[in-house]
């Protein structure tokens, strides 16, 4: 479905020349973009040339896709009214600005916190199903390289206007930011332990509607300020954690975004390195190594000399999770030695952030084998993996389940396919418990490579397990 401008559309046939591509070539990238989404698109060069001959609007989320497929070719993100598709949502923009202003950062945190209830009030996936296709990389090489320049805002004091209908309290005090943190503590429990999907979680955009940005646009004094900047960074970023965890890749990016601002008005250099690393273990799992790997740089650069031994260890290991991906062995294994070394350098009286709690030998051990698994060493995956199982606790349920998929993963790659079956069914047990769609994809890429033994009872049995967890996802 489309419709119709007035007129040419001279903006996207410029972007287009501009970008090197042809119609056919557009009309693939973006069947190619929505096939990936689950999108079943049939566009061809003469859908393309009506779109800029006669200035056809196509709905849905085709507009996002074309916007996404040219920033691909460009190395950078396209916005709608670039191509001259803004009318088609006035959405995609909400929450991948990194203002240099803080009463704009303040203005496009709090619009994202909106838009994201009323995605989920409109039915039907909401907002983010609308805004399909558009995650790109690329998105996140501004907010990155502000960040690096300026890591700490001068000043964060506010007075807010009395008629300005936000419902802010006359001044927020340091009670109000401890109900923020609070807040962000028991979603960080409820996460570990039931996954992103789970309903308590879900508390998390509602928290950050109701609560945070009131408080945001209300008045407050520097001091205040900072602290209230951290807390609802933390929030942030936790939705952006649960959304990443649930696949809604394209609303944790905007949240990281957002979140890294926030920490940059906190002056909190450590929380905008985990912010960072976020970001970065979310590129490395869709793929983009490379970037994976400048993401995780940039959040140790800023900590040199500020973080605590155990903070710096966990975005060395980062690091190497991104060198893992996009290949190079000797840099993961270098990244991961460093890891290691400033893991050993951490002592239990050192001041390390509350958001680093979830970090101990074990996640190493597990992020470890990850990266072992995906450079294709089986038997350095089988240590670090029993090293990783060695004490499970229910806190971190789904970390759990995402070690034993990795686990079987290094059994059937060692030929011991009994043992990564019954890995493969504990594995399924776990995921059953909580509500992640990160672990379910981990189990699926597990049965995928189970197909060639298919026949055999165990994969039989493995797979029948597994039914009623796919089903749930479909």
């Amino acid at each position: 479905m489309s419709r119709e401008q007035r007129g040419p559309n001279e903006k996207l046939g410029a972007v287009l020349a501009l970008a090197g591509i042809s119609n056919a070539g557009l009309a693939r990238r973006v069947n190619d973009l929505g096939a990936q989404r689950g999108l079943t698109l049939r566009y061809d060069k003469t859908s393309v040339a009506r779109w800029v001959s006669k200035g056809m609007v196509p709905q849905g989320a085709a507009p996002h896709l074309i916007a996404a497929a040219i920033g691909q070719k460009l190395g950078r993100p396209v916005p709608l009214h670039e191509i001259g598709l803004a009318d088609a949502d006035p959405a995609p923009e909400v929450g991948l600005a990194f203002p240099r202003d803080v009463g704009q950062a303040v203005r496009s945190a709090t619009e994202l916190y909106r838009l994201d209830l009323a995605g989920r009030r409109a039915g039907s996936g909401g907002i983010w199903q609308s805004l399909a296709g558009s995650f790109a990389v690329s998105a996140y090489a501004t907010p990155a390289s502000r960040w690096l320049i300026t890591p700490a805002d001068s000043s964060v004091a506010r007075e807010a206007s009395p008629v300005d209908g936000s419902g802010a309290p006359a001044k927020v005090g340091h009670s109000d930011v401890r109900k923020l943190r609070e807040a962000a503590e028991d979603a960080r429990r409820w996460d570990s332990k039931y996954g992103g999907g789970d309903w308590r979680s879900s508390m998390v955009p509602e928290c950050l509607r109701v609560e945070a940005a009131p408080l945001l646009l209300g008045s407050y004094s520097d001091d205040v300020g900072r602290s209230l900047f951290g807390a609802a960074a933390e929030l942030t970023r936790l939705a952006g954690w649960m959304a990443f965890d649930t696949g809604q890749q394209e609303a944790a990016q905007r949240y990281y975004i957002q979140a890294l601002r926030l920490a940059r008005a906190a002056a909190d250099v450590p929380l905008g390195g985990y912010v960072l690393a976020s970001m970065s273990l979310q590129a490395t799992y869709r793929g983009f190594g490379d970037e994976g790997v400048d993401l995780a740089q940039a959040a140790l650069e800023r900590n040199r000399g500020l973080a605590t031994a155990r903070t710096l260890s966990f975005f060395r290991l980062v690091e190497a999770r991104a060198h893992a991906r996009a290949g190079d062995a000797h840099a993961a294994g270098a990244a991961l030695r460093s890891a290691e070394s400033w893991l050993e350098r951490s002592r239990p009286g050192d001041s390390d952030p509350t958001w680093l709690g979830f970090y101990s030998y074990d996640r190493f051990a597990a992020d470890a084998a990850e990266c072992y698994r995906d450079l294709k060493a089986p038997r350095q995956v089988r240590r670090f993996t029993e090293q990783a199982l060695s004490s499970p606790t229910e806190e971190f349920v789904r970390s759990h389940g995402l070690r034993l998929v990795v686990s079987a993963v290094a059994e059937l790659e060692s030929g011991n396919l009994d043992a990564a079956c019954e890995q493969g069914v504990r594995a399924v047990e776990v995921a059953g418990r909580i509500s992640s769609a990160r672990t379910t994809e981990y189990v699926k890429d597990l049965l995928h490579r189970l197909e060639p033994y298919g026949d055999e009872p165990r994969v039989v049995e493995l797979r029948e397990r597994a039914r009623p967890l796919l089903m749930t996802t479909a």
